[in-house]
């Protein structure tokens, strides 16, 4: 028993990363007032892409894991700081044991985000793709991508119009994907 007790001590005392579950949406506002004091090391990878809305493209940003980010901090000394922090709902648990992360898992994602905290997606759109065109005469209109030309730089479309199929090429800027680009993060 007095092992058991000893190590408790011991990982209370230790800085170690731990998963923080923040309020929606707010995954920076709680990183912000995270590591304004200095004690508390946080990291919250975030994607930034463009999507269509009603007033034209628009960039947003997002977290990479929603309602969440990641802290390093002494349990024994700052859990309860952490846990009463602005936009944080708590840090999660597992049993009566915060959730550790490993070091190795958050230096591989900086490896993937290349050292940034904020990874920029460049618009895309797939063979297949379901796209809506964003400017010129076709502006609204939904077209399917047959084909990526020229390096990526522009696309082949089909495009329904006047009662007939008709094939298009046009920027990949003008045709706006209905889905996120997906960035490749592979943990192993």
């Amino acid at each position: 028993m007095g092992d058991r007790l000893q190590f408790e001590e011991d990982w209370r005392e230790q800085s170690l990363w731990y998963a923080v579950q923040t309020h929606a949406k707010s995954e920076h506002i709680a990183a912000a007032a995270l590591s304004r004091d200095g004690e508390v090391e946080v990291y919250c990878p975030r994607l930034k892409f463009q999507r269509m809305t009603q007033r034209g493209k628009v960039w947003f940003t997002e977290a990479l894991f929603p309602g969440y980010l990641f802290a390093r901090f002494k349990a024994a000394s700052h859990s309860r700081a952490v846990n009463y922090g602005t936009a944080v709902r708590r840090i999660l648990q597992f049993g009566d044991r915060y959730a550790c992360i490993p070091e190795s898992a958050i230096d591989q994602i900086r490896v993937q985000m290349s050292g940034a905290d904020i990874c920029t997606i460049e618009p895309g759109a797939e063979v297949g793709d379901e796209v809506e065109i964003t400017t010129g005469p076709f502006l609204g209109m939904m077209a399917t991508v047959t084909g990526l030309l020229q390096g990526k730089q522009r696309v082949r479309l089909l495009i329904e119009f006047l009662g007939r199929v008709s094939e298009a090429e046009l920027s990949l800027h003008d045709v706006q994907s209905g889905r996120i680009p997906q960035q490749s993060f592979a943990l192993g």
